[in-house]
């Protein structure tokens, strides 16, 4: 979750049915989501251009449509910012010094290896999104219907990535992967003996 000054963060004024602190505390919330959908856009992108081997136009052609739509939400998320009496901050700086995750760890790499920390990076996306759909269905029905959204819109691209990372039994092989890199490692692992 992104760091924030709580007194700073809160609006002059907000909408109509909500108290400033209210709107603040949603501020908060949305400014985190804006970091991590501004993140995961960029990284999107270095999996989409640094992608190779056997899958690759597979995965190259899937992503696009994603990095549209996360752009999307980002946009959304600003605007309901603002719409609440606060400001987007969208710098790079900003999120740097704000997120609370590290860079991407996976360089120019195999379509699966992609996949397999991809699959980590949708897990923390999604579990700090599910937190703020929670807090905001505390003090927000709109705040909360938007995040509702997209946390169907990124469970579902997760599903795309896994579906690589699936056997037919049902288990994935980034299963216990504790970073991104040993996701990959393990992603690759699974598709070798597979395919031998």
């Amino acid at each position: 979750m992104a760091r924030s000054n709580r007194a700073a963060d809160r609006p002059a004024y907000t909408v109509p049915g909500l108290t400033t602190e209210q709107g603040g505390e949603l501020i908060v919330t949305l400014q985190g989501r804006l970091h991590a959908l501004n993140d995961l856009h960029l990284t999107l992108k270095h999996v989409h251009w640094n992608v190779v081997g056997p899958h690759f136009i597979a995965v190259h052609e899937m992503l696009d449509p994603q990095v549209d739509r996360v752009r999307e939400m980002a946009d959304d998320v600003a605007e309901r910012i603002a719409t609440l009496g606060g400001v987007a901050h969208g710098t790079p700086g900003r999120l740097v010094a704000e997120r609370g995750w590290d860079d991407y760890a996976v360089g120019r790499a195999d379509a699966i290896a992609h996949l397999g920390a991809l699959d980590l990076v949708y897990a923390g996306v999604i579990t700090d999104l599910r937190a703020a759909v929670k807090q905001a269905g505390d003090i927000d029905p709109a705040t909360e219907d938007l995040l509702i959204e997209q946390l169907r819109d990124l469970e579902q691209y997760q599903w795309f990535v896994r579906a690589h990372l699936e056997s037919s039994s049902g288990t994935l092989a980034t299963a216990g992967a504790p970073t991104e890199e040993r996701a990959a490692k393990k992603a690759v692992r699974r598709s070798g003996k597979s395919a031998g």
